[in-house]
């Protein structure tokens, strides 16, 4: 079991995770990536933001014009009763990296339009980690993956159907 196979098992233990109870906007390459590798139809559905902050993104316009359709909905993943996102197992996501949502696999990079920021959302349960052990190493993340996901999410944003325009930096 890798280090980051063991930080999102601890996790997802002790809950709630960042899987849960957040809405997880997918692209449409994400749905793609998904349903050819977990043969699942619709895993995604259009809904408003729970919290209208969320649709509030005026330091990324590309986000708030390519994400969001007319009627203020965007594609998120369904979420179970309880709130958790349907590909959360008991020792994290049950999805291979390289087919989660772009957004799952940034986190927890912050990061907008222009690029991945140097500092990390402070959601993750670095209190599990092994003394001196770096979150983004536990994970098995490097800022190098993290620029390409980045740059593959905005790519994969201004597809969206239906944007009147995205604009770009």
């Amino acid at each position: 079991m890798s280090d980051q196979e063991v930080l999102c098992a601890l996790c997802a233990s002790c809950g709630p995770t960042c899987c849960e109870f957040r809405e997880i906007y997918v692209t449409p390459g994400d749905v793609g990536r998904i349903e050819a590798f977990s043969d699942r139809r619709e895993c995604y559905e259009f809904a408003r933001p729970a919290d209208p902050a969320y649709g509030d993104q005026d330091d990324d316009p590309a986000w708030t014009s390519c994400v969001f359709r007319t009627d203020g909905t965007r594609r998120v993943l369904r979420q179970r009763s309880h709130g958790a996102c349907v590909f959360l197992g008991r020792q994290g996501c049950v999805l291979p990296t390289e087919v989660r949502p772009l957004i799952c696999r940034l986190h927890p990079y912050d990061y907008d339009e222009r690029g991945v920021k140097d500092v990390l959302v402070a959601e993750c349960p670095v209190h599990l980690l092994p003394p001196g052990q770096a979150l983004i190493a536990a994970l098995g993340m490097s800022l190098k993956d993290a620029r390409r996901w980045h740059e593959q999410l905005y790519q994969e944003i201004r597809l969206e159907r239906g944007m009147i325009e995205c604009t770009s930096v």
